[in-house]
């Protein structure tokens, strides 16, 4: 299924589409067309997840924190019919 993302980035609103076959999650997506290098936050959220296994509160809280710092905003999710 396709989904429309919709988030601003620089003080731009932007649009993209999502697929779930192409990427990791779609914070992925997002950094992936803002040309953003997510090497870093990858091996924290992996250490992240090895103490916290139960607390998806927690990653949640820590990946949108993350996404904030490096500029990223409002991120809505709109499925395409």
């Amino acid at each position: 299924m396709a989904f429309r993302i919709r988030y601003h980035y620089g003080k731009q609103l932007k649009e993209m589409g999502y697929a779930n076959d192409k990427h990791h999650s779609v914070y992925d997506a997002i950094a992936k067309a803002e040309g953003v290098d997510l090497t870093e936050y990858h091996r924290m959220e992996d250490q992240l997840a090895g103490v916290c296994r139960n607390d998806r509160k927690t990653l949640k809280d820590f990946r949108e924190e993350y996404f904030r710092k490096l500029g990223f905003s409002d991120i809505v999710i709109e499925r395409e019919f």
